[in-house]
């Protein structure tokens, strides 16, 4: 599994996303913004968002209709429409955070990637992995303060449990790969922290760092500066 399929793996870990990407599954037909946002029960922009970076990330077809079937002047401009891709990403809700560990230790023994020893290429792959996500939050979000708050945004909907910023570092409060962590926790902690920092640099936020830290589960071992 590429790096490509890694980051949809890991979108799907967010609640609503998941709700929506169910949703269209059962539809079997293009389904438009307003109708997703109605069944989810959230905004149409807020639908809008979630839809477009499950596109971005090929879960999802788009296509442009429209749906009163008029023509020519007056008839409006086409709908914006989405259908599940028929691309096939094997996960496991809601245990996606074991899936997404799972797809890059499989990724790291596929021979794909060049590190010096297994524990160098899984590093590598999870960081290529973080850059992917954090490289959507870069195209959708401006400036860099909007950029840290998207990041922690999305570490919550990864599971990690944030906590709110102090003195700008950032604990993250769950270990999303706590029962792999119990038995490797050594290999498993770099893949962690190299998950993290990729989603940083792929956000474009040059000045947080990654840090190590010693806790005891479920709280993780990563912690965030300068965010």
């Amino acid at each position: 599994m590429n790096a490509a399929d890694l980051a949809a793996v890991a979108l799907l870990a967010e609640p609503v996303r998941q709700r929506l990407y169910s949703y269209l599954r059962e539809r079997h037909e293009p389904v438009g913004r307003e109708d997703a946002a109605r069944h989810a029960g959230i905004a149409v922009k807020l639908a809008a968002f979630h839809l477009d970076r499950m596109a971005e990330a090929g879960l999802l077809e788009v296509e442009y209709r429209r749906l009163s079937g008029r023509v020519g002047p007056g008839a409006g401009r086409p709908a914006k429409l989405y259908s599940v891709s028929p691309r096939s990403i094997s996960i496991d809700i809601p245990q996606t955070r074991y899936a997404l560990a799972a797809s890059m230790m499989a990724t790291a023994l596929s021979g794909e990637f060049s590190g010096s020893d297994g524990a160098d290429t899984l590093q590598e792959v999870a960081t290529t992995t973080g850059e992917s996500l954090g490289a959507g939050i870069r195209r959708q979000v401006r400036t860099s303060r909007a950029r840290r708050e998207a990041v922690r945004r999305e570490l919550e909907q990864l599971g990690y449990d944030p906590e709110l910023p102090r003195s700008g570092v950032l604990n993250l409060r769950n270990c999303i790969f706590s029962q792999l962590s119990s038995s490797h926790r050594e290999l498993v902690c770099g893949m962690n922290a190299a998950f993290v920092r990729g989603l940083l640099q792929g956000a474009g936020l040059r000045s947080s760092r990654v840090d190590g830290q010693t806790v005891e589960p479920p709280s993780c071992c990563v912690r965030i500066s300068g965010i």
